[in-house]
């Protein structure tokens, strides 16, 4: 089957706008091998840090922080200069479990820490709180940045601490979009998720839990209904777009789907817009009132509404007023020397697109992290080139009749055409000028997978008229790897 339709353009979770980095370009400073060498009189020389002097400080634990400090750890620059503070009780971990395996069922092997642990996600070394005493890093856990001096380079975290810091790599990530407290957000048995005790906060909902209501028809909202099936619970998802993943999924796309959630259970409300959230008697949620009137009776809500970038106490250093996030160049430096932003919570120039990007991704953390900080430690002058990379997993546990992981490279502008049934796959094509610019992909094998980056990337042209005639998407695969052969 195949269908052509006009695309719509990507927002969640990448953001962009017209480059205005030829200017600021200019005010940065090439990094050379000696850079790291301008802060050692600030140093001691043994891990334990007797005082305030820090060569390097990262803020912020998530993600990119993790693997920022593998990446100094690398380079044997860790033990004794680095600092990292963060507003978490635990070492850096892999976020994105929170919304899949974490929220399994407790009879279905749910994912638990240290399991999880940065950098497992790519294959590395796990990094428990015990890894970081091992390198020498100094973790002020429970201890977020709430000021920063720039002309001092001096931080000062909740507990009053001062921090002097060398190099500065804020990598704060995303707060999660809070419904406001009159209208019921704070509500008990409300939960938005971010971190761990988030988590850990939702299941103990989901234990005692009859009727689940997630707001929002996004990633947070598609992995969490999908996990709500799991416990067998009486599951409704409300957004106000037409379709869910309305930023990616064409509408035919989504059918399919909504079709299988509602296969397993799930009640739609799309196209409604929330009043309020009401509480009973007891003082938790008790419904979800929508701007029609309707009443959804629900002591379970989940909102994921998107999220925002974590810039506080950063401003200073310089905001991106279009997409969010902190202004940086392609070596992830800011406007000030010294300092460096990663992660989601940085505005950087996408390459490929010639356009500026913040990306709300795990792969952008951990490849963000590596390059800024091989950067800074080495001689490396390669800008960052990366191509947008999206993905999901839902119905993984055990007992699910199909599990289900779709991939997505590229950029979603153009008409697509879409290609295969949905079961046991379907692929999705945007075309632009003749060129291959993105592709999604439901259900495929490793070998097809991998095909997905290198066609993104390389973006061949190909015939739209025979990609439209194939019968299934291993066909319609292999015309675009041809057309691919052909562009080398």
């Amino acid at each position: 089957m195949a269908t052509v339709s006009n695309s719509l353009s990507l927002k969640h979770g990448l953001s962009l706008c017209s480059p205005h980095f030829s200017s600021l370009n200019r005010s940065f400073r090439t990094p050379t091998v000696g850079y790291r060498t301008v802060y050692r009189n600030y140093v001691v020389a043994s891990s334990a840090f007797s005082n305030e002097n820090r060569e390097f400080v990262i803020v912020g634990g998530g993600n990119a922080a993790g693997y920022a400090a593998r990446t100094f750890v690398e380079h044997g620059m860790a033990d004794g200069r680095l600092c990292i503070a963060t507003k978490e009780p635990h070492a850096p971990y892999e976020r994105p479990a929170l919304t899949k395996g974490y929220l399994f069922p407790l009879d279905k092997k749910p994912a638990r820490l240290p399991g999880f642990h940065t950098c497992v996600g790519s294959g590395g070394e796990r990094q428990t709180s015990d890894w970081y005493k091992e390198k020498g890093i100094e973790m002020l856990y429970e201890d977020p940045v709430t000021s920063i001096d720039i002309e001092k380079q001096t931080l000062t975290t909740n507990s009053g601490r001062l921090l002097k810091y060398g190099t500065l790599i804020i990598a704060t990530g995303c707060t999660a979009s809070r419904f406001p407290e009159k209208i019921g957000g704070n509500l008990p048995g409300v939960h938005y998720i971010r971190d761990v005790a988030d988590a850990d906060a939702l299941i103990s909902s989901l234990e005692m839990a009859r009727k689940v209501v997630v707001i929002g028809g996004g990633y947070i909202g598609m992995e969490v209904a999908a996990a709500a099936v799991g416990w067998k619970l009486d599951t409704t998802i409300i957004f106000p777009e037409k379709h869910l993943l309305q930023r990616l999924f064409t509408p035919s796309l989504a059918q399919r789907y909504e079709e299988l959630y509602k296969e397993n259970g799930v009640k739609f409300l799309k196209g409604a817009s929330i009043k309020n959230l009401e509480a009973g008697t007891d003082g938790r949620v008790a419904s979800v009132k929508l701007e029609d009137g309707s009443i959804i009776d629900a002591d379970t809500v989940i909102i994921g509404i998107g999220a925002k970038p974590a810039v506080s106490p950063f401003e200073r250093v310089g905001l991106n007023t279009t997409v969010g996030g902190i202004q940086v160049d392609g070596l992830f430096r800011t406007n000030i020397t010294g300092i460096f932003s990663i992660g989601d919570v940085a505005a950087f120039p996408l390459k490929m697109y010639n356009r500026t990007a913040r990306v709300e991704h795990v792969d952008h953390a951990r490849r963000s992290a590596q390059h800024c900080v091989k950067a800074l430690l080495t001689a490396q002058t390669t800008l960052y080139d990366y191509l947008p990379y999206f993905y999901s997993r839902v119905f993984e546990y055990e007992g699910s009749p199909r599990k289900i992981w779709w991939q997505f490279f590229g950029d979603n502008v153009g008409e697509t055409i879409e290609i295969g049934n949905f079961d046991p796959k379907i692929a999705t094509f945007w075309i632009d000028s003749g060129k291959l610019k993105g592709v999604l992909l439901e259900s495929g094998s490793p070998e097809e997978f991998q095909l997905l980056p290198k066609l993104a990337r390389s973006q061949p042209s190909v015939d739209k008229s025979k990609l439209q005639k194939a019968s299934s998407v291993e066909e319609a695969l292999q015309i675009a790897q041809e057309s691919l052969q052909a562009a080398v």
